[in-house]
C-alpha cells in the first residue's frame, strides 16, 4: 500500500463556520426577497390550501446549499490544500440543483406542451417525442452535476484516503458512478416530497442528523456536508410551515443535491451503495405509488409530516 494511502483528513474540521454559512446565507437570501416587486410577481404560487405562498424560501435554501460547501472549501483549503474536493463536490452539485430547479419553477410549465408532463417517465417520452422540457433539462442538469460531484469524490477517496477499492481505473469508475447515482436520486428524492410544507426540509434533517456524528476521521467531509445540509434545513423551516413560503425545485433539488453528497462522502462503500439503491428505488416507486397517501396511511410517518404545520 502506498504511504499516500495512509494520509486522512484532520478530524477536527470546523463545523460551525459551515453552519453559521448555511444558516445565514438561507434567511438572509429568502429574506431580502420579501416585499420586492419581483418576488411578488415571478415567485409567488398557490399551494395545496389555496394559500399564496412564495418561492423565496426555496432561494433562500439553494443559496444556503451552495454556501455551506463553498465555506467548508474555503476552510478546508486553508487548513491543507488538497482536502477541499468534498466541498467542492458538495457546492457543484447544489449549484446544478439549483440551477435546473429554479429554471423549472419559472418555467411553470409553458415548455410542457398543452398537457403537463409528470415523472420522469413523462419527461423522458415527451423527450422521445422530440419535445424538451424543463423536466428533461433538470435530468440533464442535475445528472451533469452529480457525474462531476461523483468524480470528485472518487478522486478525493483514491488519492487522500485510504482506497475502498482497488486503485484501478474500473474501481474509480464504479465509485464515480454510484456517488453520481446516491447525489442524482436523493435530489429528485426531495423534490417529490416537496408536496406538503416542511416536508422535503424535515426529511433532510432527518437524513443530515445521523450524518453529522458519523465516527472517524475518514468521515470529516460527510459530517461536514451533513451539517450545512441541517443548518438550511433548520433555518428554513419555520416559514415552510407558516405557508409563508415554499421551496419549490430550485430549494428541493438543492437541498436534495446537497444531502446526497453528504451521504456520498460516507467512507463506508456499503452505506453508498444502499444510498444509491434506496434513493433509485424511491424514485422509481414514485411513478406508481403516491408518497403522500403512502404517509397519510402510515401512523408514525402522518404524525411526523404533520408536527409543526399550520391547521388548515
Amino acid at each position: 500500500m502506498s504511504t499516500r494511502a495512509t494520509t486522512l483528513p484532520g478530524p477536527h474540521r470546523p463545523l460551525v463556520p459551515v453552519a453559521l454559512a448555511a444558516a445565514t446565507a438561507t434567511l438572509l437570501g429568502s429574506r431580502a426577497l420579501r416585499g420586492t416587486h419581483w418576488a411578488r410577481a415571478r415567485l409567488e404560487r398557490t399551494n395545496y390550501h389555496g394559500r399564496t405562498v412564495s418561492l423565496r424560501g426555496g432561494l433562500g435554501v439553494a443559496l444556503g446549499s451552495v454556501s455551506a460547501p463553498t465555506a467548508g472549501a474555503v476552510l478546508d483549503d486553508a487548513a491543507r490544500p488538497g482536502t477541499a474536493l468534498p466541498a467542492v463536490a458538495g457546492a457543484v452539485a447544489a449549484s446544478a440543483g439549483a440551477l435546473a430547479g429554479l429554471v423549472d419553477d419559472l418555467d411553470a410549465g409553458a415548455h410542457d406542451g398543452g398537457t403537463p408532463v409528470k415523472g420522469l417517465r413523462g419527461h423522458l417520452g415527451a423527450l422521445r417525442r422530440g419535445r424538451v422540457t424543463t423536466g428533461a433539462l433538470k435530468i440533464a442538469v442535475i445528472g451533469g452535476g452529480a457525474a462531476a460531484a461523483g468524480s470528485l469524490l472518487a478522486a478525493w477517496r483514491r488519492f487522500e484516503r485510504v482506497p475502498t477499492a482497488a486503485p484501478s481505473a474500473p474501481g474509480a469508475v464504479t465509485d464515480a458512478v454510484t456517488s453520481a447515482v446516491v447525489i442524482a436520486s436523493w435530489a429528485n428524492v426531495h423534490n417529490l416530497l416537496d408536496l406538503r410544507p416542511g416536508r422535503a426540509l424535515k426529511a433532510a434533517a432527518l437524513l443530515s442528523v445521523p450524518l453529522t456524528v458519523a465516527p472517524g476521521p475518514g468521515a470529516a467531509a460527510c459530517r461536514a456536508l451533513a451539517t450545512g445540509a441541517l443548518a438550511t434545513s433548520v433555518s428554513a423551516l419555520p416559514e415552510d410551515l407558516r405557508e409563508s413560503t415554499m421551496l419549490g425545485d430550485v430549494g428541493s433539488n438543492a437541498l436534495g443535491a446537497l444531502v446526497g453528497t453528504a451521504l456520498a462522502a460516507h467512507p463506508a462503500a456499503g452505506l453508498r451503495v444502499l444510498a444509491a439503491g434506496l434513493g433509485t428505488g424511491l424514485v422509481l416507486a414514485s411513478e406508481k405509488v403516491s408518497f403522500s397517501t403512502v404517509i397519510a396511511r402510515t401512523p408514525v410517518l402522518n404524525a411526523l409530516d404533520t408536527l409543526g404545520r399550520r391547521a388548515r
